[in-house]
Order: structure tokens, then C-alpha cells, then sequence
């Protein structure tokens, strides 16, 4: 049985108000996000196939999987924090908390912070962390291999995992909607459905591919971007991340 991987962004933060509250530390969900996470929690059709959840140890993304999946969370899934599906620039607002603070604020039954290690959130120019291109698909690919091998072996295996609209676009490889002005193409809470796109688990890059039916309700009869317009808009993506980058002191 294939392994389903619903790719969710997070609720919306206090940081997406306004460009001054980008400067806010791992920022919590507004009373706004916390209804869009209810409704998702009534909209989102699979919740009794989850068998396991997965967010970013940020703050917005780790509260908006405990209550847009909270029947799977009640039912005592914990969610597994994965610092490798974190945002992607090193503002503030996506710097996330030390594991100390974190270990204080959720529960250890409810989140399960065991990858959360000291250093997860330190993202200057020599970090592993860094918004640099290469480190980035880096990661996101060390994130693919993860989640392949969490399914394997599971029978119709269902993996939310709860991340941020920048990093999306490396997880899916799908620049479609990132750009200097939006800087997404995903909605808060928006979520898709994908399947790795080589079956046999030998591809290196676990490469991901949406399912058609998640395709159909989201796009309908839309024509998915070509491998050159795919190209066109992943070096548009550099070039402003390597733009932002700059300005925020950092260096390859």
C-alpha cells in the first residue's frame, strides 16, 4: 500500500499581520488561526486513516496539528517534531524556541520532542540551518527520506505533517505560487495529498508527487507547470532567497 503524506501550512500567526511583527519570536496563532484550525478539523475527510502526525517545533505549526488533527491527537498519536520541515528564513518570526522552552510548553505526551536538539534553531551562515538554497533542498530532501521510511512498513500508512508555506515549496519541489511578493502559493491551513513518486523506495530524493484527486478538488482541470517553467521559477527562488539573505548579514 502506498504511503499518503497530507502536507498542511500552518494557521495563521501574529507574524503574518504585518511586516513589524516579523520581528516577533516563534510567534503563536491568532484567534483568526485558531478558527481556521477548527475548521479544518471539520473539513479535513481522514482523520480515523492518520497514523501518525509530524509538524515543525515551531510554535504555530506544533498548536495549529494539535487542534486541526485533535481527534488523532486525543486518541494518543503525539505529534513528532522534525526541526527538517522548519521555515526557511532566519527572521525572528522563524527562529524557532530552545528545547528547554519548548519541554515547558507542551505536553511530553502530546509532542514529542526527541529530535528537538540544542542548536535546531540556529540559522546563521555557517548552520546547516541557513536559508541558502542547497542546505534547504538539502534538508527537505533528508525530510522526504524521514517520512518514506516512517511509512514503510505500515499498512496504508496517512502521515500529516505540519510545516510552513516557504519550506513547502522545497518539500513538494513544486515552485508554483513562490515568488518576492506573495512568497507562497499555499494558504494558511491549506493542506494537499501526496504519494512518493517512485513506489519502490529506491530514489534518492524521495520525490513527491500530489495525488489526483487532490489535484482535482484544488485545481480542477488546470494544467500543472512544465519541467522548464519549474526550473524558471526554482532559479527566481534562489536568486531571492540569495537577495534576502544578503540583507539579513548572512553568506554562503
Amino acid at each position: 500500500m502506498p504511503t499518503y503524506i497530507h502536507l498542511v501550512r500552518h494557521a495563521q500567526g501574529f507574524h503574518n499581520l504585518s511586516a513589524a511583527n516579523q520581528q516577533l519570536p516563534d510567534p503563536e496563532l491568532t484567534p483568526l488561526g485558531k478558527e481556521q484550525c477548527a475548521s479544518l478539523c471539520k473539513a479535513f475527510p481522514s482523520h480515523g486513516k492518520i497514523t501518525h502526525l509530524v509538524a515543525s517545533p515551531m510554535r504555530r505549526t506544533l498548536y495549529t496539528c494539535l487542534l486541526s488533527f485533535e481527534p488523532a491527537a486525543k486518541a494518543g498519536k503525539a505529534v513528532i517534531a522534525l526541526p527538517e520541515v522548519q521555515e526557511v528564513s532566519n527572521l525572528p518570526c522563524d527562529v524557532g524556541s530552545a528545547p528547554g522552552v519548548l519541554r515547558g510548553e507542551f505536553d511530553a505526551a502530546a509532542v514529542d520532542l526527541g529530535r528537538v536538539t540544542e542548536g535546531w534553531n540556529a540559522k546563521g551562515p555557517g548552520s546547516p540551518w541557513a536559508p541558502v538554497m542547497e542546505r534547504l533542498e538539502a534538508r527537505a530532501r533528508t525530510a522526504r527520506v524521514w517520512l518514506r521510511e516512517l511509512g514503510a512498513g505500515v499498512e496504508d500508512a496517512h502521515i500529516v505533517v505540519v510545516t510552513h508555506g516557504g519550506f513547502l515549496h522545497f518539500m513538494t519541489q513544486d515552485w508554483d505560487g513562490m515568488n518576492a511578493d506573495k512568497g507562497t502559493g499555499w494558504s494558511n491551513t491549506e493542506y494537499r495529498t501526496y504519494e512518493f513518486a517512485d513506489g519502490t523506495g529506491a530514489d534518492p530524493e524521495a520525490s513527491l508527487k500530489e495525488t489526483g484527486g487532490s489535484w482535482k478538488w484544488r485545481r480542477g482541470s488546470a494544467i500543472e507547470l512544465t519541467e522548464t517553467e519549474q526550473m524558471e521559477m526554482r532559479a527566481a527562488a534562489k536568486g531571492y532567497l540569495e537577495k534576502e539573505f544578503a540583507k539579513l548579514g548572512g553568506s554562503k
